[in-house]
């Protein structure tokens, strides 16, 4: 009897995609009690791997897989996998960043909305017996100048959301080109930083992004501006940011992710935690959500769903 294809998933998934690689001739193992030793094992005996951010695919993991094809992200950072050697091997890396870019917008237009409107602080006053109507003014997206960086599935995702708002989107890319739609204008990076009132950054985090948004990046907006990050933390420099926030440069800051995440996303780092991230916490201009953009019921389907569609048009044709 002719033995399946075996894919082993390191992190759980929705069952979606499961289903999908066992009905495409796969076995699919997973072992949630496993241990990273337990991993090293046993990996040489399959030809993929599903993971999230569990463990890290790094050169010593990928050489004991010897019989590896692909690996796969559930999600769009690629950061937990070497690519670079990976691929130097013949293994293909494939993510799924469309499954979860609608759910990226959305939490960013919300977020954004949330900043404008004080929703937070109005919320937290109303329920403490406190009706400020005054101090609780908000502010129009209309008319605003909304600077994306990155202009891939979340950058453009968000672009589309904004379109009824009236404001003026903008987006630069080192990467593309000629992507300027009815959504946004292609602009450079210097135009961004002579007109963006909101800053939205939808960058992956690999060496050349890491601290981008520092001290000298913030120096160079013209304008005081609002910051908007749904992508990783560690894009941004947090000790710029406070900074950059007690000066009142930066007027608020919606943060989904924050550098003090752990690997797995599912907690902040344990220690001392230093006095920008204590800050953070305590600021009524800064709005906080644990990395949940892209952290939606519909999403976990989608992104199963478009990482086994990839996975069957690449291996069983």
């Amino acid at each position: 009897m002719t033995m399946k294809p075996k894919i082993l998933f390191i992190d759980n998934a929705h069952a979606a995609l499961i289903e999908d690689l066992s009905s495409a001739g796969f076995q699919c193992d997973y072992f949630p009690d496993y241990t990273l030793k337990d991993y090293e094992d046993v990996i040489a005996s399959y030809v993929g791997v599903i993971i999230r951010s569990k463990i890290r695919m790094d050169q010593q993991m990928i050489d004991k897989a010897v019989n590896l094809k692909f690996i796969g992200r559930v999600g769009a950072g690629m950061e937990s996998i070497d690519v670079a050697y990976a691929e130097s091997k013949g293994i293909a890396c494939l993510n799924s960043p469309e499954g979860n870019r609608d759910a990226v917008g959305e939490h960013a237009v919300g977020m954004l909305l949330c900043m404008f409107n004080k929703l937070n602080i109005a919320d937290s006053q109303m329920r403490a017996g406190i009706r400020d109507r005054e101090a609780n003014r908000g502010i129009e997206i209309k008319g605003k100048t909304i600077g994306i960086i990155g202009y891939g599935n979340m950058g453009s995702a968000f672009a589309q959301r904004l379109q009824g708002f009236e404001a003026n989107v903008i987006a630069y890319d080192k990467y593309k080109k000629d992507f300027g739609n009815e959504y946004v204008q292609e602009v450079s990076l210097d135009e961004v930083f002579a007109s963006a009132d909101v800053l939205s950054i939808h960058l992956p985090l690999n060496d050349e992004c890491r601290y981008m948004i520092d001290e000298a990046f913030i120096a160079q907006f013209q304008k005081n501006f609002f910051l908007i990050n749904t992508a990783r933390g560690g894009v941004v420099k947090t000790d710029a940011l406070v900074e950059a926030l007690k000066q009142d440069k930066i007027l608020g800051a919606c943060l989904d992710v924050i550098e003090y995440e752990n690997f797995s996303f599912e907690g902040i780092e344990t220690g001392d935690l230093p006095p920008a991230y204590h800050y953070l916490i305590h600021a009524e201009n800064v709005l906080l959500s644990p990395h949940v953009a892209g952290w939606t019921h519909e999403s976990k389907y989608k992104l199963a769903r478009v990482l086994a569609d990839k996975i069957k048009e690449r291996y069983c044709k």
